[in-house]
């Protein structure tokens, strides 16, 4: 699935809410358009296909049941979508703790050579505006949210890996979003 334009974008958000009303048809097409994308979400944080094809489709399911709950002003249907799975995912690895990543890992590492969803997604000009407001943050917050958000650590985790107080590592999360949203949202 190619960048997301403005006109994809518009249809995308279109067949999101048309799979709110309930309409099959539409959800069958998001499926379509939208699942390689979510899919590399997916093999992102879990790192293990076959669990990451089980997480999407739960994921998929949580989106039929939730469309409703999705607002084009706050998201595009790309964005809250993928935050359906990556959630999901988390949430799937926090059930398994046998699966963590029991090592720090380096995000900016991992690159994928051959054009497929996760190519796609990070092409997407989301994608790029978020890793430009990352970039502005200071590295420990940087590695920290990415930890949380994409590789499903707990608070506690991070503090015992960045050997610091709990109470830090939340701040230190806290402000990082903060000034994420900022730059986001100007």
């Amino acid at each position: 699935m190619p960048a997301t334009s403005p006109a994809e974008r518009d249809e995308l958000n279109r067949l999101l809410q048309r799979t709110a009303a309930g309409d099959e048809r539409a959800f069958a097409e998001l499926y379509r358009r939208t699942s390689p994308r979510l899919f590399g979400v997916c093999v992102r944080v879990m790192n293990d296909r076959d669990e990451a094809e089980e997480v999407l489709q739960e994921a998929f399911v949580t989106v039929w049941k939730r469309a409703g709950s999705f607002d084009p002003v706050l998201a595009s249907a790309v964005t809250w979508l993928m935050t359906v799975a990556r959630n999901k995912a988390i949430d799937r690895l926090r059930q398994r703790p046998d699966m963590r990543q029991q090592h720090d890992v380096d995000f900016d590492a991992m690159i994928d050579d051959t054009p497929g969803p996760a190519h796609d997604a990070e092409n997407d000009e989301e994608y790029r505006r978020l890793r430009a407001c990352l970039s502005e943050l200071e590295q420990q917050q940087r590695r920290s949210i990415r930890e949380a958000f994409f590789g499903g650590a707990t608070y506690n985790e991070l503090a015992e890996r960045a050997k610091v107080p709990l109470g830090t590592m939340k701040s230190w999360i806290r402000r990082g979003l903060l000034q994420l949203r900022a730059c986001l949202n100007p």
